[in-house]
């Protein structure tokens, strides 16, 4: 567990007009507050955090004076690092290993620096290590005019909100001041940083003191909080990481799409950039050029706002969490404004999020290809459905004691109903570069044949034709898909099954595109019988395999598969056999070791299932994901 991931997060929207907003820029005076969803109080009890003042107390003697007395700038200059983790000598941070993949290091979202918005800011602390900026935190509307949002990891009795924090200014010099908290208010059910149901209410809020007369919101403006509309949202998220990866001390932002955590009633991101220092800032699902927006939510939850992995691994700063705005939130936001500290009752988590959903719903699934679109090691499934919308469902790490029957945490739509795909006929999953994640090859209605470098949640890119539209050719690509079938470690080989039944393999795409074909079987009339085909390795053989499901209900692997044909054959499913309902089937590493042989199905009554570790012995015990 990772008690301080501190992840001082601020979140935004996609306005340019509000990032370009300097912590120099003019402070502007809020308008009427709006009044929060009221809640209902429940009998008093025990603050749930140990540093949580009690009901009626306050920082006593904590003042401005007392912080500028205590922050001088040589101890802003030495402060350590708040996330408990050895930095290495000169503060500069460890080199993630293994390299990032996949979102991470291919695709769009990556935080960039911006000089800051004045209704977020850093959060300083004193205890007894002298760690500096530890959290993010944003102002809030409240009838007090002196109220911040940040995680309830954030908690602390000696902490002071710096909005619009200006790195080049001492704490004295600060644009729009700096406030010290008088009062916490934190849900009595959660528990810090933890991994359990309660990690929904990571959220606090703090009271401020006022500044020479003046209160927060007047100075900073006020944001406005809104319930959670639903798991997936467009957002923008800013933060502080730790000075040791942010040696300009600057925030954040990140354009992004919001997805569930799979078991916890919380909000997902995948955003390169956001370290330790980023917990406690708003997820903005709307920004004004005034500097202040509409939150729908704050990093933290499981974990403290990440997942349990060391600050080597990649997914460390790439992956946050926030708890769902609801009923708990708005209750606590209203003893905040309040003054109340009221005990909501035992915590009842609503149901997990994520569901593949009914089968009527996977009757409309059309194509299906698998690949490791999004580098988390495991197969994720890219979806076509007759509508023509496109839908990209990714894996994810599941926690000890969770079902086995969740190989995929996310649903991202790629494409609405009517899109280009559409006119998609055969698609499959390859690896067409020798870093980076998975790519799709497709084939197109009227013959043209596409391969797409790298695929994500944001949909397919780097479009390269490998075939003109109306080639005469490839409008007779029956069947295809991207295995490993020669000494390339890559599975950028194309194995084609035509209409009239002959069979073809083209060999390293990656880098030679469509080039020499090499034909494994001349036009035989069973092979127009092969309803669906998928490489993977099931022999234990770390050979190129394929899977051929025919029109009877049969099952065949074939091993070994090269330039010079086909070799050692396998049945795994009588014919006859229920398998003749089966009209998608998609091979991947979709559980367990990370081989290609686990085999998904769609049947015709569009229930889903999926058979875990293929081997020549057959398809073993069947996992059923809907239906």
């Amino acid at each position: 567990m990772r008690t301080s991931r501190m992840r001082c997060l601020v979140a935004a929207v996609t306005f340019g007009s509000v990032l370009a907003l300097g912590s120099g820029a003019a402070a502007v005076a809020a308008g009427p507050s709006t009044s929060p969803t009221p809640g209902t109080s429940g009998p008093s009890g025990k603050p749930a955090e140990s540093d949580v003042p009690a009901p009626s107390g306050t920082s006593g003697s904590w003042s401005v004076d007392d912080a500028l007395r205590f922050w001088t700038p040589e101890r802003v200059a030495s402060a350590t690092a708040p996330s408990g983790r050895a930095m290495p000598p000169g503060g500069k941070p460890a080199a993630p290993k293994p390299a990032p993949r996949g979102l991470a290091r291919d695709k769009r979202d990556v935080s960039t620096s911006f000089p800051g918005i004045k209704s977020v800011g850093m959060l300083f602390a004193v205890d007894k290590d002298m760690r500096s900026h530890f959290c993010s935190a944003s102002s809030v509307q409240s009838g007090n005019r002196n109220l911040m949002l940040t995680a309830g990891h954030c908690t602390n009795s000696k902490a002071v909100f710096v909005p619009g924090y200006d790195p080049a200014k001492s704490l004295k010099e600060q644009p729009y001041g700096i406030w010290p908290v008088e009062e916490w208010f934190v849900d009595k059910r959660y528990e810090k940083n933890s991994m359990k149901a309660e990690s929904d209410l990571d959220f606090a809020f703090a009271r401020v003191k006022s500044s020479d007369g003046r209160n927060l919101q007047d100075v900073v403006g006020g944001n406005t909080l809104t319930r959670t509309p639903g798991f997936t949202n467009d957002v923008t998220v800013i933060g502080y990481p730790s000075v040791g990866h942010n040696p300009e001390d600057l925030p954040v932002h990140c354009a992004t799409r919001t997805g569930p955590l799979a078991g916890f009633n919380q909000m997902r991101i995948d955003c390169a950039g956001m370290w330790g220092g980023v917990s406690g800032g708003p997820w903005f699902a709307k920004l004004d050029d005034s500097g202040t927006g509409q939150i729908i939510g704050n990093v933290g939850g499981f974990n403290g706002g990440g997942p349990d992995v060391p600050g080597s691994d990649p997914m460390y700063n790439r992956i946050s969490y926030s708890p769902m705005y609801g009923d708990r939130f708005f209750q606590l936001y209203d003893d905040a404004q309040n003054g109340r500290h009221t005990d909501a009752g035992p915590y009842q988590q609503p149901q997990p999020p994520y569901s593949l959903g009914g089968a009527e719903r996977w009757q409309q699934a059309r194509l299906t290809a698998s690949g490791d679109f999004t580098g988390s090691g495991h197969s994720d499934l890219f979806v076509v459905w007759n509508d023509g919308s496109a839908t990209l469902h990714t894996a994810g790490a599941r926690k000890d004691g969770d079902s086995a029957n969740t190989p995929f945490t996310t649903e991202y739509k790629i494409a609405g109903a009517g899109s280009v795909w559409k006119h998609a006929r055969a698609i499959s999953g390859g690896r067409f570069t020798a870093d980076g994640s998975d790519g799709l090859l497709v084939r197109w209605t009227d013959g043209e044949f596409t391969q797409y470098t790298h695929v994500d949640h944001n949909g397919a890119h780097d479009e390269k034709m490998l075939a003109k539209p109306k080639n005469g050719t490839w409008e007779n690509a029956r069947l295809i898909t991207s295995g490993r079938y020669t000494g390339n470690a890559l599975r950028d080989d194309l194995l084609v099954v035509w209409a009239n039944g002959s069979v073809s393999l083209f060999s390293d795409l990656g880098s030679n595109g469509i080039g020499k074909e090499n034909q494994l079987r001349k036009a035989d009339a069973s092979w127009t019988h092969a309803e669906q085909i998928g490489a993977g390795e099931f022999t234990g053989k770390q050979t190129g395999d394929l899977m051929v499901r025919w029109g009877d209900g049969e099952a065949t692997i074939y091993s070994g598969i090269d330039t010079s044909g086909f070799h050692d054959e396998v049945k795994v499913r009588p014919a006859k056999s229920a398998w003749k309902n089966a009209q998608l089937v998609t091979v991947g590493a979709f559980e367990g070791a990370i081989v290609p042989n686990d085999v998904l199905v769609r049947w015709a009554n569009g229930n889903v299932s999926y058979y875990r570790d293929v081997d020549a012995s057959g398809t073993h015990d069947e996992i059923q994901l809907v239906g």
